[in-house]
């Protein structure tokens, strides 16, 4: 069958990509690396959020119409505007964040998860990760209001839904190598299946396949020497294919090759992800606690922003730890405040009724370091000062090397808990430079006739650090560009 737009990648880019060409009517197929059982890219393990700009509970009525009258009286939801998001993007990456991609992003967020809610996926409010109740009511924080019901996972398999209605043709197993040119121009891809190469033909090609994260050698190489151990928090077929591919024809290399979105993960957890369990290695909620070293030292500020403004470069500063690992702490006082995934089985925790019994079940923990901290912490946290989980509280430590400077509770309240984690890595951020189109640019800025590029391959978008919830905003926003461009654009060159 001949096809108009082929779509290499199966995670949300790939699938928004290859929808939204469908639409424009052209005849799409999807590449799908892994097999069918393994499909979704690293969107399946993600917890569904979606950071968009809205205006307060109206539009998000709109985004989840049976919003009860019940929720709406418990709950304040706030408003995000474009500025806020701007703000939001521009502090975390260092102000970094290519500008033309970024007013993209922001200003699109809104219309295409409306566009994905017309195609089925039910959002919700995100009650769970970002609101706690206080007084009786909720109160949003951080920017991030909705997330996909069942999460990445239910996310997904909606998608893959869609597709099969469209009528969109998918080969899973299917490793793409490298990309045909005739003229100067994109015309198939080359992949190969057990071993086997073969080729499809199209005048426009989608690259949506990810990073390069689970490729230990190129880890190594872009994000430097110790990067080899930390663990994949997602798929294992993220490997840079499409990334080199697109180098392999001229396109431009873009923006931080050396960063990448990592995380405090569960130092038993297996080497990639688990489709089954894809949560089960979270441990984000560090702010309410305190994070030590192998020398019991604290070595962060836990508290320094919301935790979706901090979480995914925190997994770089405990990487570089001796060990690379460390424990988070917590006492009584926090405990209805971790997450779900602390209460997960296999996850690496001890507990005891004195700080002395724990450091004890802390392997790898030096016990005098660890107790001396303790003692410097406690001692220094602003008690005058009231804890309140949903704002920036300023209850912080005063005089310390590290201070903490938000949700700084003592730990003193028995029963202590304490849970291991290292680093895992999510996705990188270095990879092809795009136009707000999304057609993949070379080294002069010129579009490379008939490719196009949506998803962590992307470049330029982070730097250092990431906003909580904007991956999949980000996936969804350009690959529901790409596969409209890449459709206009082979539907208008069939005859090339």
């Amino acid at each position: 069958m001949c096809y108009d737009v082929i779509v290499v990648g199966g995670g949300c880019a790939a699938l928004c990509a290859a929808l939204s060409a469908s639409e424009q009517g052209a005849r799409v197929i999807v590449l799908e690396r892994a097999p069918q059982e393994r499909r979704g890219g690293n969107s399946m393990f993600a917890t569904g959020g979606f950071r968009i700009v809205h205006h307060g509970v109206e539009d998000i009525r709109k985004i989840v119409p049976d919003l009860s009258e019940e929720d709406i009286a418990r709950t304040d939801f706030g408003e995000y505007s474009v500025e806020q998001y701007f703000e939001d993007l521009g502090r975390v990456t260092q102000y970094l964040s290519d500008p033309d991609l970024a007013d993209t992003l922001i200003k699109n967020s809104t219309a295409t998860v409306c566009w994905l809610r017309d195609h089925g996926i039910r959002f919700l409010p995100n009650y769970g990760r970002q609101a706690y109740k206080v007084d009786g009511r909720f109160k949003f924080f951080g920017g991030a209001v909705i997330f996909a019901n069942g999460g990445g996972t239910g996310l997904m398999e909606a998608q893959y839904r869609n597709l099969e209605k469209a009528g969109v043709a998918i080969r899973y197993n299917a490793r793409a190598t490298s990309l045909i040119r005739e003229d100067g121009r994109i015309a198939g891809v080359r992949f190969d299946v057990a071993g086997r190469e073969d080729a499809v033909a199209a005048p426009a090609v989608v690259l949506a396949s990810g990073g390069f994260e689970a490729n230990r050698e190129w880890r190594t190489r872009y994000l430097g020497p110790g990067w080899e151990m930390a663990k994949v928090r997602g798929t294992r077929y993220n490997t840079g294919d499409g990334i080199r591919m697109a180098l392999d024809v001229g396109a431009q290399p873009f923006g931080q090759w050396s960063g990448c979105h990592s995380v405090a993960w569960g130092r038993n957890a297996g080497e990639f992800g688990d489709v089954e369990a894809p949560h089960v290695g979270f441990r984000h909620s560090y702010p309410f606690g305190i994070v030590v070293n192998q020398d019991g030292k604290r070595f962060l500020d836990e508290g320094a922003d919301f935790r979706g403004y901090t979480y995914a470069k925190y997994g770089r500063i405990i990487l570089q730890q001796p060990g690379s690992f460390a424990w988070q702490v917590f006492d009584s006082q926090v405990k209805h405040l971790l997450r779900d995934e602390y209460g997960m089985r296999g996850t690496a925790k001890v507990q005891a009724d004195t700080l002395e019994q724990l450091v004890t079940r802390m392997q790898d923990v030096d016990a005098n370091g660890f107790l001396a901290t303790m003692r410097e912490y406690n001692a220094a946290v602003r008690r005058d000062v009231a804890f309140d989980p949903n704002v920036k509280d300023s209850r912080r430590t005063i005089g310390l090397d590290v201070d903490k400077t938000n949700w700084a509770n003592p730990i003193e309240v028995p029963p202590f808990e304490a849970y291991a984690v290292s680093c895992g890595v999510t996705f990188t951020f270095g990879g092809v430079k795009i136009d707000t189109a999304a057609q993949v640019l070379d080294i002069d800025d010129a579009a490379l006739p008939g490719l196009f590029a949506a998803g962590e391959l992307v470049g330029g978008l982070f730097y250092f650090n990431y906003p909580g919830a904007t991956g999949l905003t980000s996936s969804a926003v350009f690959g529901r560009i790409a596969g409209r461009e890449a459709a206009g654009y082979a539907l208008t060159n069939k005859a090339h």
